[in-house]
């Protein structure tokens, strides 16, 4: 009896007693609701040449309708704010990239979180004042570590110290042809930020904060002494590379 009593505890699921994670799907599978796109050169809400859609319950970016690219970057927002929250996304590149768009932006998106307003946007502005969490794809040969850090009008602490590079790679393997890569971003408002890969972490930093020498930034300072942003909005990228999401959702956690 008391090897059978063991059995049926070793059998028994672990950390049965803890409370099931409440994640929270952003994309319905089904279309937009909840999301508005800003394309440079063109108003919010206007989702040119139909560059987001959404095709077998998958949510892509797409050029096909597109006749050539002038630093058209596009960033789709979701409605609400967050502070503290892990954001899970599921995304691939396929395709070619669109005619005129640069050799960096090859294979290449990412997350835009704690974002500014998209109606504080300018039409001209290329990217929204935020922490974007680069997705990369492999060329099939080079490798291109993926989950990177970019800091558009913004600055973080990293390694204890300001941290003014706009971009740093993470230590991410490389992702390459058109496989499904999750990523996730924790983030504890203004202070501590991991991002991982396929669960593992593979960047950590803390305090985003406005970059006062950035002049989409300036706008949004509204005390020089206090520069952290602790909340925000999120946005997906479309930087001229098909890009698609599967899946996107969020787990809010207790500041």
């Amino acid at each position: 009896m008391r090897c059978l009593a063991l059995l049926l505890l070793l059998a028994a699921p672990a950390f049965a007693d803890e409370p099931k994670e409440d994640w929270k799907p952003l994309f319905n599978g089904k279309n937009l609701d909840g999301w508005t796109p800003k394309i440079k050169g063109f108003e919010l809400g206007d989702n040119h040449a139909d560059t987001f859609r959404v095709e077998d319950g998958i949510l892509k970016v797409k050029y096909d309708k597109w006749t050539g690219f002038n630093e058209n970057f596009g960033h789709l927002f979701y409605k609400d704010k967050f502070s503290h929250y892990r954001l899970r996304i599921e995304y691939r590149f396929v395709g070619e990239q669109v005619k005129g768009g640069p050799g960096w932006a090859f294979r290449n998106s990412g997350i835009m979180y704690h974002c500014q307003d998209p109606k504080t946007m300018d039409k001209e502005q290329k990217f929204p004042v935020s922490i974007e969490g680069q997705m990369l794809g492999g060329n099939g040969k080079d490798p291109r570590p993926t989950g990177n850090l970019c800091t558009p009008g913004t600055n973080v602490v990293y390694n204890g110290k300001l941290h003014l590079p706009h971009c740093t790679n993470s230590k991410s393997k490389t992702y390459h042809g058109d496989q499904w890569v999750t990523m996730e971003v924790e983030v504890h408002g203004g202070g501590a930020v991991k991002q991982k890969i396929n669960g593992e972490v593979v960047l950590e930093f803390e305090q985003p904060q406005l970059d006062p020498r950035d002049p989409d930034a300036k706008k949004l300072v509204k005390d020089p002494k206090d520069l952290i942003i602790k909340e925000g909005y999120i946005s997906l990228q479309a930087e001229s590379h098909p890009v698609e999401f599967r899946k996107v959702e969020i787990l809010e956690l207790k500041k």
